[in-house]
């Protein structure tokens, strides 16, 4: 994790805006959300209610990931978007770029996952007391060294993708706490929320907003 915070002062780039909603494109090595003390007090629902002052908290992104998160502007938004999250309504897709060649093209990683305790925040898998874990992944395009794939959540666990990664004997490039060697070398963790499926709070209508992997 390093002991060093020094989030990117990137300007907030807002993907969609209603009465209801607000989606950004967060950055990679920016909180989601406060940490513990002063120095780990700047973040994106803090830079978002600056814009947005209403703006209230549905679900978090990794310090190290980047793209889609959305913010509800009213309690009600919250409540209906809060459930869609807790329901898997919602639909994610990632990209990230991995180590080695992944085959086959797709495939799904079922594997339970717990907080590995001695080393937290790290996850780990766990077939005893690990609580369900499964992501779909496809293949954008490979070589000997690196694999471009999508990956598709169908739970939320912490660390999930890259666990599930790693699990494989894939792990995302320049991931902190999951990458070793040379697929440590890069300079962020090569995974981005590309696109949000939601139901829209005010009707319920399907929306799909995405931000292009900046990788």
């Amino acid at each position: 994790m390093g002991t060093e915070y020094t989030p990117p002062q990137d300007p907030l780039v807002v993907l969609h805006e209603d009465h209801e909603v607000v989606l950004v494109d967060k950055p990679s090595g920016l909180l989601s959300v406060p940490g513990r003390g002063e120095h780990l007090a700047d973040c994106l629902i803090t830079r978002v209610q600056q814009v947005f002052p209403t703006a209230l908290l549905v679900h978090r992104l990794d310090r190290d990931t980047s793209g889609v998160m959305i913010f509800a502007l009213t309690p009600h938004a919250q409540r209906h978007l809060g459930l869609q999250f807790e329901k898997r309504q919602t639909q994610k897709t990632y990209v990230a770029r991995v180590h080695g060649k992944l085959e086959p093209k797709t495939g799904q990683v079922d594997l339970p996952l717990i907080v590995d305790w001695p080393n937290r925040p790290k996850q780990m898998v766990c077939h005893e007391t690990g609580k369900s874990a499964q992501t779909d992944w496809r293949v954008v395009r490979s070589n000997d060294d690196e694999t471009r794939v999508r990956l598709m959540p169908k739970t939320g666990r912490s660390h999930q993708l890259r666990v599930h990664m790693l699990a494989l004997g894939h792990p995302i490039l320049g991931d902190p706490f999951y990458a070793t060697g040379a697929a440590l070398d890069h300079p962020r963790l090569m995974l981005h929320s590309e696109t949000l499926r939601f139901r829209h709070p005010d009707g319920g209508q399907g929306t799909r907003i995405t931000a292009k992997a900046p990788f």
